[in-house]
């Protein structure tokens, strides 16, 4: 089976949800597939920003089974967290509305904390595809703190 990757990008309330619908289409694959995806995110110490929305809709706009998602290599000075979530989507390619179980992952980190982190996680798709993401977080102290001037 070989699956395709088609993003869409959303912009809600000063943050930007990327959603990854995985669309399965028929056909063989001989061996693992290994993509790479590098991504850059802004972040304030102590507060959670989301990092990716994860789910896998069929060309027949049903729900298929949600990817793997693993860490592969963790942030020095914060923490990765996976939810469960429900998709709502409208217009999204051939399916007029569609709604799906999908994870969202987060970073927070460290309270305090001021600089660069980066991490990386492995997300397994259908057919033995598998991409790997890897995060380098800009994180600033929170707004509104004052720097001691």
């Amino acid at each position: 089976m070989r699956c395709q990757a088609h993003y869409v990008t959303f912009a809600m309330s000063r943050c930007w949800l990327v959603i990854v619908a995985i669309v399965c289409l028929s056909g063989v694959v001989a061996h693992a597939q290994i993509d790479r995806l590098e991504r850059e995110v802004k972040a304030a110490a102590g507060r959670d920003v989301r990092i990716g929305v994860y789910t896998n809709i069929r060309p027949d706009c049903t729900a298929g089974p949600l990817p793997a998602i693993r860490l592969i290599a963790a942030p020095a000075h914060g923490a990765v967290t996976v939810k469960r979530a429900t998709l709502k989507a409208t217009n999204l390619r051939q399916c007029l509305g569609v709604e799906v179980p999908a994870f969202v992952a987060f970073y927070r980190a460290a309270e305090g904390f001021n600089g660069a982190d980066e991490f990386e996680l492995e997300i397994g798709l259908a057919g033995d595809r598998k991409r790997l993401q890897h995060f380098r977080i800009d994180v600033s102290a929170k707004p509104g703190v004052g720097q001691g001037i």
